[in-house]
């Protein structure tokens, strides 16, 4: 397989596609090696227009959706980022380029093990990757961007106390059928925005889904 041409591909037929314009975006997912990042099973479906299995019940973001994602949060050279699910690491090392620091977090020890080795492949210094489940960081305004890879059921307002003023939130809010993803922007007078992006499915945030109490 050509990889070469198969990226090219992807950033022209999914990617630009979709709407996904902003140069130094599409520089980041060009010049970040997608099939390194892959499961070695599944290199060949490295830029498919599909979502890929990385174990543990958990799956690589498609191309586009990280592009939109990418583009959404607009992350400056100057911005600290949360990346929340670090999966394969692609998605925070695309980050990492555009911005100024990363912390990535994964509840899953294996992925957060697997990612640290690659991105050490890559010579990306400005991440900190993290075992945690993040419905338990206590972050408060510490970010400028927060991402989210996985969906949760309703929105709260966990990870958006963890913006600074400005600061941005891409979540994917619902359940089956029908999510949708959302860009949330922190106000200066600490209100907030809702921009509603595109419709999309992906999968529940781990613990996303916690029980309601029992009240006798």
């Amino acid at each position: 397989m050509n990889f070469e041409v198969a990226r090219a591909q992807m950033l022209g037929q999914q990617i630009r596609a979709w709407e996904v314009l902003d140069e130094r975006v599409l520089r980041a997912l060009r010049e970040t090696p997608r099939e390194q990042f892959v499961p070695a099973e599944y290199r060949d479906l490295a830029f498919a227009d599909a979502e890929i299995p990385l174990g543990h019940g958990q799956f690589m973001l498609a191309p586009k959706i990280e592009g939109r994602l990418l583009q959404a949060v607009q992350a400056e050279p100057i911005d600290d980022v949360l990346v929340v699910g670090t999966g394969s690491g692609f998605l925070t090392t695309c980050v990492a380029k555009l911005a100024k620091h990363v912390v990535s977090v994964d509840i899953i020890g294996e992925f957060v093990a697997a990612s640290r080795a690659r991105l050490a492949e890559h010579e990306v210094r400005n991440v900190n990757l993290e075992v945690a489940d993040a419905l338990e960081l206590s972050h408060a305004g510490q970010f400028d961007v927060v991402a989210v890879t996985a969906s949760v059921p309703v929105l709260t307002d966990h990870f958006i106390r963890m913006l600074r003023p400005q600061g941005r939130l891409f979540i994917v809010v619902g359940r089956k059928p029908v999510m949708e993803a959302q860009l949330i922007t922190m106000q200066p007078n600490g209100t907030t925005t809702t921009e509603d992006l595109f419709e999309t499915v992906l999968t529940p945030l781990i613990n996303a889904e916690r029980p309601e109490p029992f009240v006798l």
